[in-house]
């Protein structure tokens, strides 16, 4: 079964099926197709990209139903490489490729990251041509992940949406001096994203830094980012909430097929 592009037709076909699985509300072009998976598939199954005992091999079966291929999936590490995902998909049989994001331009590629209070961030052009996903926590933020992302589309920034998926939220993230540093050292004025909480600590905003970037980049169409991965344990894993022990969802986008 392939999604429609259109997004409220996705967003009725995931509901009518009873998945608990975020569609973006954002006006992406028809043929863009997105969804963010949260610990939830189907009434009493969990799914979880990192474990493989039976009732998350179901669910995993769940998602591949859905998609009009099997997902690129990465081997995150943090930094800013992009995977050109249309090669890659021709190159599956040497393993999950090294990067921390995809973009996509021949329809049906499914571009994929997963994570578990990094913040996942979707773009496409306004014309549907080129698609892409990317995980963003705090150091690929600081390292520049969503402007690799931005220079791998090969579009005038202005001419590109972003969406920002489930992560963790500015009430939650507590974050030492190096996360500050990180952000603050070559940008003062993101200061503004991080809120003194104790002596040594402070919230960080990961969707308010990534706003910042992405503006700055030259990005002025930029959606979601309200949820919070720690505080909503029912809907979503949280690798600081539950430790090693979290799982992870999944947001994808792809282009469609005419």
């Amino acid at each position: 079964m392939t999604l429609p592009g259109a997004r409220g037709s996705l967003g009725a076909r995931v509901a009518a099926a009873g998945l608990d699985w975020i569609v973006p509300d954002w006006p992406a072009p028809p043929r863009v197709c997105a969804l963010s998976t949260t610990r939830n598939a189907r009434a009493g199954q969990k799914f979880d990209l990192t474990r493989s005992d039976p009732q998350f091999e179901t669910a995993r079966s769940e998602l591949r139903r859905w998609l009009p291929a099997e997902p690129i999936w990465l081997a995150q590490v943090h930094g800013t490489a992009i995977c050109d995902a249309d090669a890659v998909s021709a190159l599956r049989s040497r393993g999950l490729p090294e990067g921390d994001g995809a973009l996509a331009r021949a329809p049906n590629t499914v571009c994929a990251v997963h994570s578990a209070d990094c913040l996942p961030v979707l773009f496409t052009d306004a014309q549907g041509s080129v698609v892409a996903a990317a995980h963003a926590g705090w150091r690929g933020l600081a390292a520049g992940v969503l402007e690799a992302a931005l220079a791998a589309m090969r579009t005038p920034p202005a001419n590109v949406l972003a969406w920002l998926g489930p992560a963790i939220g500015p009430q939650a993230f507590e974050v030492g001096a190096d996360v500050l540093a990180a952000h603050c050292d070559n940008d003062p004025a993101a200061a503004r994203c991080f809120m003194p909480h104790r002596p040594g600590k402070w919230f960080g905003d990961l969707y308010a830094l990534a706003r910042r970037r992405l503006t700055r980049a030259g990005v002025a169409s930029i959606y979601g980012g309200a949820r919070c991965t720690f505080s909503e344990p029912d809907a979503f894993y949280s690798y600081r909430r539950d430790g090693a022990r979290a799982g992870r969802m999944a947001t994808l986008i792809w282009i469609a097929a005419i």
